[in-house]
């Protein structure tokens, strides 16, 4: 055995520098490191299991592996210093190339992050890992250790390899453009579809009754407040509306409560788009505003249905000008009635 084995398990102690490391303790790190990549990779693969079972399939088979070197090492150390292994965070060590990311993906960004948000810190773990074991290999004289880590440092690079393959950038295979076909397809029936009918209720239901004030009283403030309550009232009652028609079980239209906030959000922003120029004192210029913002609001609700609905653009901003101009018609003549 190795003078290293006779060290206490305290022996790590905070700003050590990777250089002055013992064998032991270059281990240790790398069992810790192998666990973090582990766990990280099995979280990502059960996040993706439903909307991207490909990924979640490579993500699966990376951790089988990382499990695999945390076995090799382990055996290692046991057979080299005894069966106490310490604790080491790469975080108390200096000197390190690229500290290896960890950490569970709940707090990197989880389903968040997205599936390709997931590919390149993949891709970058792997990179820092090969890193890692090319360093740790250059530092010890022992033979046996070296060659375990010359050989992880080999595999790790082949694990940067498979990420590249899972990577956007690369070309796709079928089953990621299979994937991506899904993805896009769940964003707009999950993101898009509820955002459009809430923009499109604020920003046309909520015509008649802010011009029907403003035309009425010929007080900007009075048409603002009007507007303010329309909007907010409009968005909560449309939030709930999308809510609660489905559950998004059979639709795979997702969870109802973020398609509910996007529908609700949307709604209020809608809305509170021409009634905000209304704090202006003015009521001429803030009516002439309030217009202008109205014309914006209608092209972008066209703009959305030609980009994600496939509308052609002029039909698209043909029926919304229409539309729009018919209850901003309607509200300018009862307020003036």
């Amino acid at each position: 055995m190795s003078e290293t084995k006779q060290k206490p398990a305290s022996w790590m102690r905070r700003g050590r520098h990777f250089e002055d490391l013992s064998d032991a303790e270059i281990l240790a790190l790398a069992i810790s490191n192998e666990e973090d990549a582990s766990q990280t990779y099995t979280e990502f693969a059960e996040t993706l299991r439903t909307d991207y079972p490909d990924t979640s399939r490579m993500f699966t088979e990376m951790a089988r592996e990382e499990t695999g070197h945390r076995h090799q090492l382990i055996a290692l150390f046991k057979a080299k210093f005894g069966e106490t292994i310490p604790k080491i965070d790469a975080a108390e060590i200096r000197g390190l190339q690229q500290e290896r990311p960890s950490g569970s993906v709940k707090f990197q960004g989880g389903k968040f992050q997205g599936a390709d948000g997931m590919r390149r810190q993949a891709r970058q773990m792997e990179a820092n890992a090969s890193r890692f074991y090319h360093q740790a290999a250059s530092l010890t004289l022992d033979a046996t250790i070296r060659n375990v880590l010359g050989d992880l440092a080999v595999a790790e690079a082949a694990h940067e390899q498979t990420a590249d393959e899972m990577d956007e950038s690369t070309p796709p295979t079928e089953g990621r453009i299979k994937e991506v076909d899904n993805a896009r397809r769940r964003f707009i029936l999950q993101i898009v579809q509820p955002g459009l009918v809430g923009l499109m209720d604020g920003s046309v239901s909520t015509l008649a009754p802010v011009f029907a004030a403003a035309f009425a009283t010929h007080s900007s403030w009075n048409a603002f407040l009007v507007g303010l309550a329309a909007s907010i009232g409009a968005g909560v009652s449309m939030g709930f509306a999308e809510a609660l028609a489905d559950d998004g079980k059979l639709s795979g239209r997702g969870t109802p409560y973020l398609r509910g906030l996007v529908c609700g959000l949307m709604t209020i922003a809608g809305g509170i788009g021409h009634t905000l120029p209304y704090l202006i004192p003015d009521f001429w210029t803030a009516t002439a505003i309030a217009g202008v913002v109205v014309v914006i609001e209608l092209l972008a609700i066209a703009w959305i249905q030609w980009r994600y609905m496939d509308t052609p653009p002029v039909s698209a901003v043909a029926k919304v000008m229409l539309g729009g101009a018919v209850v901003l018609a309607l509200g300018i003549l009862i307020g003036s009635a």
